[in-house]
């Protein structure tokens, strides 16, 4: 009985495995392939031709839209939530390696926003924001609605890689006449060097393609998911899907850049030729 259940159970996964890829990688691929169709082609199949019209029309002026702005927009407004993010993380983890009163209230609070509904926070942001008679803008209180959502991921990181540091390589390194920054520049944050990098990416990739919490806080200069969203209403033409695809190449570039400094890190820490010289 159980050699007649094995190879089902294993058609079975093996089916739900392959509509998960479909269903995660099924949609990017359809909308990379259609960014090439030919300059009379449509945003359906079947493609008319190929060329690289819609790329270069995505750098001409736009009847509608300002694809320029807001991807500087959202290029800067990510790197500040991942400077933000990375500092603070950083410094909760190392507060949190001793206990303190309040600690583990304060540790609720801030992971409550990510039980909350990513529109409730940016509605509520808003509201505060026009209470205050002040201007919402993507660079403050989008700023702050994005941190809701990317600081406790960076939190939750953080205090795993305390947790399993070993305090011994600090203790070495102060008997040898190193001060608390000295040992922190040069035993602590080498060490864990690889999961600060992932808290980076971790942060600025939520931020870059958030659009719940910003779409109430941005005020009235849009972020590129906001500005992707305004175009699907109005543009109809393959150019959507070019940007589309731009921007998800963009992604894939940062994350193969911070695994390779990753991987780079580790080699230099275990003693290893680093990945330039092979």
């Amino acid at each position: 009985m159980n050699s007649r259940r094995r190879p089902l159970a294993f058609y079975l996964l093996a089916a739900f495995f392959g509509l998960y890829v479909l269903f995660l990688y099924g949609p990017t691929i359809t909308i990379a392939v259609l960014s090439f169709q030919g300059p009379n082609g449509g945003l359906t199949f079947p493609m008319n031709g190929w060329s690289l019209h819609w790329f270069a029309n995505l750098f001409q002026p736009q009847m509608v839209g300002d694809f320029g702005g807001s991807v500087e927009r959202s290029l800067a407004l990510g790197l500040m939530v991942m400077t933000a993010t990375v500092v603070i993380s950083l410094a909760a983890g190392l507060a949190y390696r001793k206990r303190f009163r309040g600690d583990a209230a304060l540790f609720y609070v801030t992971v409550a926003s990510l039980v909350v509904p990513s529109i409730l926070i940016s509605l509520g942001i808003g509201l505060m924001f026009s209470a205050l008679d002040i201007d919402p803008a993507w660079y403050s209180s989008a700023l702050g609605a994005q941190l809701t959502w990317t600081l406790p991921f960076g939190l939750l990181i953080m205090f795993a890689v305390f947790a399993r540091f070993d305090p011994s390589y600090e203790e070495a390194a102060r008997d040898l006449g190193a001060s608390a920054a000295q040992s922190f520049c040069h035993v602590v944050l080498p060490l864990i060097a690889p999961s600060v990098i992932g808290v980076a990416l971790f942060g600025f990739t939520l931020s870059y393609d958030e659009f719940a919490r910003t779409m109430l806080t941005a005020g009235s200069e849009n972020t590129l998911p906001l500005e992707i969203y305004g175009m699907t209403t109005n543009i109809t033409t393959p150019v959507l899907y070019a940007l589309g695809t731009l921007t998800t190449a963009f992604s894939l570039v940062v994350i193969i850049g911070c695994i390779f400094g990753v991987t780079w890190l580790q080699r230099r820490q275990n003693g290893k030729p680093d990945i330039a010289r092979g």
